[in-house]
């Protein structure tokens, strides 16, 4: 009773309450951050150590090769004479499981094709009349061997601009103003390739860039409708690298050693061309000491130079008289303005220039509206008294060559 009365006397919220124990880890949350970061690197130490992957964790593919029969059993089987159609039998059979693989490298994006089996470890004279397919209508004495493929030179006094040439009335020419129309950016994109091929007359020039997926049967199929080519040089601009010409791209801060480096790569591209013409490259074709070198190595191989006029400051027409390098310059973009009327009027103005000089030169793009009205162009213009020529027609020639 005395405790309950205790109880009931005691004034109202008096009694403190009871702090509750709360549970406390042994760490801290950054003590235990840092335990996990220690783990994940010991981890990762451990599998740089232990584990064999020289690839560095780039994408890898596996692929099984089934054993193919060796020497041995080749010449068990050629021993007896019964049976040497099952081994024929089965050396085509084993020929015909040739399989590609393709790897793609995970920096880069770059894909490349391997063919597994016979025909990919085939000896050296099975390969030589591929390599001669590969390249129909081209003289074999004109080239010569890189690190890259084969690249254009003189032999025997021959010039591969000379002997690439195509067909032009000369003697039509010398008594008439001439046009020689360069048309280039070709070789990326087929289709637009092929309607320039197909569409414009073989008098017009056609120029390929070094990057279309097969350049070598493109530029084929131009010489045989008995077009002139030319490859198109990636070359420095002012803006470079955020307008960058591509791959291999000719810069003014390489050494010689590495422009003339990448100069035989661009060469091996395909062949049959009568000369190179600059990509861009304002910057490039301004520095004498960058441009000098190359126009040297083009003309020491037999080649044209041809400038496309984008660039007023352009060193070219002087650095190539100084090396008896033939040499052309297009007096006027014909797509400036990438419509009808516009090139059409560039037309007319090329037109002028050519019976005020006696010759003129243009450069357009492989757009549709350029091949159409270019086309068009052609099939008036003799009527007109304009004798539409190949580039080496109108090129500059030193007395040398």
């Amino acid at each position: 009773m005395t405790e309950t009365a205790d109880e009931l006397s005691k004034p109202l919220g008096q009694e403190k309450a009871r702090k509750k124990r709360r549970f406390r880890l042994p760490f801290t949350a950054m003590q235990a951050l840092a335990v996990l970061l220690g783990l994940l690197l010991t981890g990762f130490a451990t599998i740089a150590l232990f584990t064999d992957n020289p690839f560095g964790g780039e994408p890898i593919a596996r692929i099984a090769l089934r054993k193919t029969p060796g020497a041995d059993d080749k010449a068990a089987t050629a021993g007896s004479g019964h049976t040497e159609p099952a081994a024929k039998s089965a050396a085509k059979q084993a020929a015909g499981e040739n399989k590609t693989v393709t790897i793609i490298d995970g920096s880069s994006g770059k894909r490349q094709d391997i063919v597994i089996g016979d025909a990919a470890t085939g000896d050296k004279n099975d390969a030589e009349p591929a390599t001669a397919a590969a390249m129909v209508g081209i003289d074999q004495r004109l080239l010569e061997k890189s690190r890259y493929g084969m690249i254009p030179v003189v032999a025997d006094g021959l010039k591969p601009f000379t002997v690439y040439a195509a067909d032009a009335d000369r003697a039509k020419a010398a008594k008439m103003p001439v046009v020689a129309i360069v048309v280039g950016g070709l070789g990326v994109g087929a289709a637009k390739t092929a309607d320039a091929i197909m569409k414009l007359p073989p008098a017009v020039t056609l120029a390929f860039t070094p990057y279309g997926a097969d350049p070598t049967k493109l530029a084929e199929r131009a010489r045989a409708q008995r077009h002139e080519i030319l490859l198109q040089v990636p070359m420095e601009p002012f803006d470079y690298p955020d307008n960058d010409p591509g791959p291999q791209t000719l810069l003014t801060t390489l050494s010689l050693d590495q422009n003339t480096d990448r100069l035989y790569w661009l060469m091996s591209r395909f062949q049959g061309y009568v000369g190179i013409a600059n990509y861009m490259g304002a910057r490039f074709t301004s520095t004498e000491a960058a441009l000098a070198p190359v126009l040297k190595e083009a003309s020491r191989r037999g080649l044209i130079y041809v400038d496309d006029g984008s660039s007023p400051r352009s060193l070219a027409g002087q650095i190539a008289g100084a090396n008896n390098l033939p040499f052309a310059r297009a007096e006027i973009l014909l797509d400036a303005v990438t419509t009808t009327v516009h090139i059409d009027r560039a037309l007319a103005r090329l037109e002028a220039l050519a019976r005020e000089h006696g010759s003129a030169v243009g450069m357009a793009s492989a757009l549709p509206a350029s091949i159409e009205r270019i086309a068009q162009w052609a099939k008036a213009a003799e009527g007109r008294g304009i004798v539409l020529v190949p580039i080496t027609a109108v090129a500059i020639k030193p007395k040398s060559s």
